[in-house]
Formats: structure tokens, sequence, C-alpha cells
């Protein structure tokens, strides 16, 4: 037998690289982020992070503490551009400067958005001030929330919430109950509707849902996929998910 050694040629450029980290229970996001992204050259990669219910502020910076080890198993010993953690409620509780600091000591230079500062940033670039909030949270979770957009500046002209007590529930609330639901929504002191939780299936009901209220609307994968794609210079021609991927 005659033995051959084939020296490997290795790609010389690679796609920019998203590491999402998606709560165990969560039915919803990396669909989501599938929907936008399958057409574009980017390299997706998930890991799973553990999640504790009931959904309180403390199990959420318990879930909070698994983070770097979490981030650490997306494509060990390699880079990646941005960092995804995929949940609204566990940023607002632990806090982004938290969560930041157990993503960089796994990958200290990838960028990080979370969907509560994604949510604030395109805020901001639609130079909204006055929103109304929804959320399928408790109540206490549900006004953590509501607390930390009046904290950023912003007017909070309704509440609406769910008082779904598991993250695992979230996922399984009906789309067209939702649209329902959201369509009436209060608004008229509003500039924008902001729907909290990546679980929630809205994604694909928003263009409707700016329709129907005739006014912007906002979620948390929405605005996470959109900083994301941001963050790596891919934000070019999303169409279907809402105003805000049309703003410049």
């Amino acid at each position: 037998m005659k033995l051959n050694k084939i020296e490997p040629r290795f790609i010389e450029n690679s796609n920019p690289r998203i590491g999402l980290i998606a709560l165990a229970t969560d039915f919803m996001i990396e669909r989501d982020f599938i929907k936008i992204i399958r057409d574009k050259d980017i390299d997706f990669f998930v890991n799973r992070i553990e999640c504790y219910n009931p959904l309180t502020k403390e199990n959420l910076i318990r879930m909070s503490e698994k983070v770097t080890e979490v981030t650490n198993n997306i494509l060990p010993n390699e880079e990646i551009d941005c960092i995804v953690y995929g949940c609204t409620s566990g940023t607002i509780a632990a806090g982004y400067e938290s969560i930041e600091k157990k993503v960089k000591a796994a990958k200290p230079k990838a960028k990080l958005t979370t969907p509560s500062s994604a949510a604030i940033k395109a805020l901001k670039k639609l130079k909204v001030k006055k929103i109304a909030i929804f959320t399928p949270y408790s109540k206490k979770l549900n006004d953590e929330v509501v607390h930390y957009f009046v904290k950023e500046g912003f007017n909070v002209t309704s509440n609406s919430y769910l008082d779904i007590q598991a993250d695992y529930d979230i996922g399984k609330v009906e789309q067209e109950f939702l649209f329902d639901v959201l369509s009436q929504i209060e608004m008229n002191d509003a500039e924008a509707l902001f729907i909290s939780c990546t679980a929630l299936p809205v994604l694909d009901i928003i263009d409707r849902l700016e329709r129907e209220l005739n006014k912007t609307v906002l979620s948390s994968n929405q605005t996470l996929i959109w900083d994301s794609l941001e963050s790596i210079g891919k934000n070019k021609n999303v169409v279907g998910f809402g105003n805000l991927f049309n703003i410049n």
C-alpha cells in the first residue's frame, strides 16, 4: 500500500460569526434569527443556558452566573464577532455590565448585544421618547421592565402584561391571539410599542401590527437581530419585519 500525505488547504477568509446564548426553554429565538439571516453570508452558532423557573429576578441573576461557561463553549478557542445574550428580563435583572464582563471573560474581542440594550439603541435611532410596553411576565417582573425603560429616560404611556410565570409557557402563546391583543393596546399617547421577551412569537406579525396601529412596533428579537447585524455590518436588504430595518 502506498501512503500519501496530503497537505490541507484552509480558507483564508471566513464569514462574520454570531454566537447566540439562548435560554434552554426558549422556543422562538433561533427560529427568528434564521428567518432573517438565512440568506446572508453569516455563520451562526447557538449554545443554550440553563433557565430556572418561575421567572424571577433572583432566578434570572442565578442563570447569568453560567454566562462565561456557555460563551466559552461557542467555538472554544475561536473568535466570535458578536455574542448575543438572548434574555430581555435577564439582562435587566443582572445588569448589562455584569453580562458584558462574563462574556468578555470568554470572548474578549466579541461585541455584545442584549435585547434590552438593543431596544434602547433602536428607540434612540428612531428618536422615540414615548412608548407603550407589553410583556408576558408576572406583575413583578413586568414592573421591573417598565422601571428599566423609565430609568433610561423614556415615558411609558401604557403597559399591559400576561402574568406568565414560566419561560416555556411564553413560547406557547398563540400568535393570532397576540395579534388581537396587541392590536388593542392603548397607543394614543405613544410613538411606538415595545413587546418584551425573546420567547414570544411576534416577529412575523410586526409588519401587520405596524399597519394596524399606524405606529412603530419593536420586539426583543427584532431589535436584537437588528443590533447584531449592525455590529457586523450586515444590516442590509431585510424586509418584512418592521420599519426598524428600513432606517439608515
